[in-house]
């Protein structure tokens, strides 16, 4: 078996992994610009035959690893991707190593990311010898709604584009060594949209001498619901959420506007083209009819994350080559949340997967999610993802598709 040996490379790098993840935990950064995270990077992997590239866009990183075993067939190249930065929220979990900056937090595990691929790193380095071609390890800033992967993919960092694509998401309240992916969709887009409805404001006792904009507000919230339903396949879903309205100053006072704020997450670029348009139309006529204007905007974020199933394939046969504790699970279904790993997905065939690292004996119903101001998780599992990425381009680079 071609990857049978390294699960016990990288648990050899464990204490180095555990090390860089707490020291990066303790000072997380947010948005595009993560300096200290990306010296710790720097100094953690300087002692490496690594060639370094950096962007003017981002705090970005991207190593070159070249491999040095005898060429028998195509020279491949396959980029590892790892995020790194945080959510702006205060952590509530207690640790020796939490943050130590008020209003920022890993708790999306993009510190596990960016630790197991800094372990790849090591491991990949220490087999060389047993491979040809070359491996590219993105540490990536600003996936948190801040386009990081494109920027860096516009600063040119991945060119020549490689010929596969792989990465990780941990998973805190999934199974320990658990490994889950699926071929197409994985995750959804998602979009940001502001509906503001223009009325004219008086007293909240005399409506009748207003245009008043709250209920018109409150019917295209339903209408938004029903549009979803019977516009949209159910076997193609869309989901449309309004998160934020706001309206008004005093409870006797009716205002002259309402604003809305929301999320739509889709499947498919059809059906993600479709709603936007939609949308803009529901929320325009519903004014209109009560005498009142409209206006919408829809904000483009991340596509629609799709996964090649040779990609899937591929990482499916390292899980079960490398052997327990992992164990690989194919999901029947999409999940609608969003990564801009999707952006590297757009252009190069590959695939991410996600990572259980609750604790072996955790009770799952109790362990908190990703984006939990409470969220933990088993380091132990830290080896685990850093054999998985290394395997998947050792295979890669020996094997392709």
């Amino acid at each position: 078996m071609l990857h049978t040996e390294i699960l016990d490379t990288a648990r050899g790098f464990a204490d180095r992994i555990v090390a860089l993840r707490r020291a990066i935990h303790a000072e997380p950064e947010l948005g595009l610009d993560n300096p200290r995270t990306r010296d710790k990077l720097r100094a953690a992997l300087a002692h490496l035959p690594l060639e370094w590239r950096e962007g003017p866009s981002t705090t970005g990183l991207v190593a070159r690893l070249v491999g040095t075993a005898p060429a028998t067939g195509p020279l491949r190249r396959v980029v590892l991707r790892g995020d790194t930065d945080a959510l702006p929220m205060d952590e509530e979990t207690g640790l020796p190593f939490a943050s130590q900056v008020p209003g920022a937090m890993h708790s999306c595990g993009h510190d596990t990311h960016a630790a197991m691929l800094a372990g790849a790193v090591d491991v990949l380095c220490a087999r060389r010898d047993r491979f040809a071609g070359e491996v590219l390890f993105m540490f990536q800033p600003g996936e948190e709604g801040f386009h990081g992967a494109r920027f860096m993919l516009d600063d040119g960092l991945l060119d020549p584009l490689p010929d596969a694509a792989f990465a990780l998401h941990v998973m805190p309240d999934s199974g320990h060594g658990v490994v889950a992916g699926r071929a197409g969709a994985l995750l959804a887009s998602a979009d940001r949209f502001e509906i503001t409805v223009e009325g004219r404001g008086g007293h909240a006792s005399m409506p009748h001498q207003t245009l008043d904009p709250m209920p018109i507000a409150c019917e295209i919230v339903t209408a938004l619901q029903t549009m979803v339903t019977r516009r949209f396949p159910v076997a193609d879903p869309v989901v449309v959420t309004v998160s934020q309205i706001h309206a008004g100053t005093a409870h006797n006072v009716i205002p002259d506007r309402a604003v809305l704020k929301g999320t739509i997450r889709t499947l498919s670029p059809h059906n993600r083209v479709a709603v936007h348009e939609q949308l803009i139309t529901l929320a325009t006529g519903i004014a209109a009819a009560h005498g009142l204007s409209a206006s919408a905007e829809v904000f483009e974020g991340f596509p629609v994350t799709l996964c090649d199933a040779r990609a899937v394939d591929l990482g499916e046969a390292v899980a079960h080559e490398i052997g327990a504790p992992l164990r690989f699970h194919r999901l029947s279904h999409p999940i609608m949340g969003a990564e801009d790993f999707a952006y590297v997905l757009e252009k190069v065939p590959g695939a991410m997967f996600f990572l259980g690292v609750a604790a072996p004996e955790a009770d799952l119903r109790q362990c908190r999610g990703i984006h939990s101001p409470r969220m933990v998780v088993d380091e132990g599992a830290l080896p685990l993802g850093t054999a998985l990425l290394a395997g998947c381009a050792e295979r890669f680079l020996a094997q392709g598709f």
